[in-house]
């Protein structure tokens, strides 16, 4: 049960699907860029997973600002999709939609096929796209949940890699979004939380196993940020209270994520590889 003390962030509220709509919010996450574009991702091409909505889209319209053409991969939320579609072309820049599972390595195989098609190249990859269903008790984890947890989660970031290495060249780079629950655990995600430790560990092999290619692998580990993966994972009341524990004392917003990715996607990191940038509002670990 919620703290009824704890302090309120957000007005209490839920969703009853995953990984949650957008358009359904209130307030809203704030996605759109704070500062001018400076042409860090100018002539590049780059596929974003799990890009309708959050820190997904607040990638998207980034490295749109930034020059990028842009693939958005997501499972189903198709009106959270149009919306930042309409943003990346606001921006100037093309936008690619691809509905479906990144779970299903066939469905990978063809993202990075229809990119190709459409762009000719691809320049950077961001695994983004997650789930997560909060359970009390490990033995309340049935097989099924485990499964897709892990099949979304993990076995996605790899299907999409595979397809896309053959596509990257020097300079390219690969972002995956983990979570500060690979560094410090979750009481209840726990099969969220393993999946994000093994990002971890898979960003830092695949940077070793690509740096001969001039492939550069990094990840993100944010903290508690205000997406629609919240209120379709926690009940109102939790939904309220998100982020009051952190040291900033809230929670996070996408813009405020997706300058990391953008860092790790561009050359100005280019020195970088095998590294992970912590979005968390204060939250020391890892150290």
């Amino acid at each position: 049960m919620a703290d009824s003390t704890a302090k309120k962030i957000n007005p209490p509220q839920e969703q009853d699907h995953q990984p949650g709509r957008e358009t359904e919010m209130h307030p809203k996450p704030e996605y759109m860029p704070k500062f001018p574009g400076n042409g860090r991702l100018a002539g590049k091409v780059a596929i974003i997973t799990g890009g309708d909505s959050g820190i997904g889209r607040a990638c998207a319209v980034l490295f749109a600002r930034e020059g990028a053409e842009v693939a958005l991969v997501y499972l189903e939320e198709t009106e959270d999709a149009k919306i930042t579609a309409s943003a990346i072309k606001a921006e100037g820049k093309q936008a690619l939609l691809i509905r479906g599972d990144i779970g299903e390595k066939a469905f990978c195989d063809n993202v990075v096929g229809k990119v190709i098609e459409e762009f000719g190249k691809l320049d950077v990859l961001v695994n983004n796209a997650a789930e997560q269903h909060p359970q009390e008790e490990i033995a309340d984890i049935s097989a099924e949940q485990l499964q897709h947890t892990f099949q979304t989660n993990l076995f996605g970031y790899f299907y999409l890699t595979q397809a896309a290495i053959p596509h990257l060249g020097q300079g390219a780079s690969i972002v995956n979004t983990t979570s500060v629950t690979a560094y410090r655990g979750s009481p209840t995600l726990l099969d969220y939380s393993s999946t994000k430790g093994a990002i971890v560990a898979f960003t830092r092999a695949l940077s070793g196993n690509l740096a001969d290619k001039g492939i550069r692998v990094n990840a993100v580990a944010p903290g508690p940020i205000w997406t629609p993966l919240i209120p379709a994972s926690f009940d109102a009341d939790k939904v309220a209270e998100f982020g009051a524990s952190q040291p900033m004392k809230r929670p996070g917003q996408p813009n405020e994520v997706a300058t990391c990715h953008l860092f790790l996607a561009c050359d100005e990191s280019s020195y970088l590889s095998g590294q992970v940038l912590h979005p968390n509002g204060g939250e020391i670990v890892g150290g």
